[in-house]
């Protein structure tokens, strides 16, 4: 596939959840090129790209559990829970994640629940269904937030854009089964910017 994204899986996926149902009417149009849209709230869907790449990254095989922090137009998350057994979803704006679960539910993804932490933003994680197989996390972020670190499990993958609120590095961090972290780099990405305590301030 053009750009590195190599897994079948991923591909199929991306082939089979219609990306246009989660872009705002007026972008119908643009749902199928490769370039982030704007989906309201100052938020915005990422590229079709941005979205396997991460994606493969995890290296899903169908039975994990997934955490995935900002659902944000749930484009990705369909993506995760067509890959993943099941996934746990948060998003702090709430018109969002109610768009997001009708979209989910109208292509009856009910392998998916949502949370809505409001304003809490990057007081992140889901404490109570840990640990998780996978973390991705589609938000900037200064810094891998400790609390995710904890969540994940033995062999467990955390994909995450880390960098200032301009630009950020995608990094994957694999947990062995001793605990210890090993981080590996993949590209150079721009997300919008994980809000909160484990983030930035608003």
């Amino acid at each position: 596939m053009a750009r590195g994204v190599n897994s079948r899986s991923v591909i199929d996926a991306m082939l089979k959840i219609p990306r246009h149902i989660f872009v705002q009417e007026a972008f119908a149009m643009q749902a199928y090129s490769d370039t982030p849209l704007p989906i309201g709230e100052k938020q915005t869907i990422s590229q079709p790209y941005m979205v396997a790449l991460m994606t493969e990254l995890l290296e899903l095989n169908g039975t994990e559990k997934v955490l995935e922090i900002g659902t944000g137009s749930g484009y990705q998350t369909a993506i995760l829970a067509t890959l993943a057994d099941r996934v746990y979803s948060a998003e702090r704006i709430r018109p969002l994640a109610l768009r997001a679960r009708k979209c989910l539910d109208s292509l009856r993804l009910f392998n998916v629940q949502l949370r809505i932490n409001d304003n809490e933003g990057s007081q992140i994680g889901w404490e109570e269904e840990a640990p998780f197989d996978a973390i991705i996390v589609t938000a900037g972020a200064p810094d891998v937030p400790g609390i995710l670190v904890e969540q994940l499990a033995p062999g467990g993958r955390l994909v995450i854009p880390v960098g200032n609120e301009s630009e950020q590095q995608l990094l994957k961090i694999v947990k062995n089964d001793q605990g210890e972290l090993e981080s590996t780099t993949s590209v150079a990405c721009r997300f919008v910017p994980l809000i909160g305590k484990q983030g930035w301030q608003i």
